[in-house]
């Protein structure tokens, strides 16, 4: 079985300056620790681990317009994944396919 893998954006226009920021690293790494999602060591930023996702940051972007992630255990990972970007108010676009949600 192939990972399924996911980018969040923001719901925000793009600005002239490209795609609308969803946050500082460390902001967002705060956020989603309140998900239970977090680095796997204290000080560091990516990958990211929570229940059945991995997040991706993208290296030395500050701030972070775009994340991936990957569901490694897909019973619960896609509805954390909903729960998170619903929350915050994300987009979801599906790598394979194109599709884009807003939960």
């Amino acid at each position: 079985m192939s990972t399924q893998q996911y980018v969040i954006l923001s719901r925000e226009s793009a600005s002239n300056n490209g795609m609308a920021p969803l946050g500082s690293r460390k902001d967002l790494v705060a956020q989603l620790s309140s998900f239970n999602t977090a680095p796997e060591r204290s000080g560091e930023d990516d990958p990211l681990y929570g229940p059945g996702i991995l997040v991706s940051l993208p290296p030395m972007t500050d701030p972070v317009t775009q994340m991936l992630v990957s569901i490694t255990e897909e019973e619960i990972g896609w509805q954390v994944l909903l729960r998170i970007a619903k929350h915050y108010r994300w987009k979801i676009v599906d790598t394979s396919s194109g599709r884009e949600l807003t939960p």
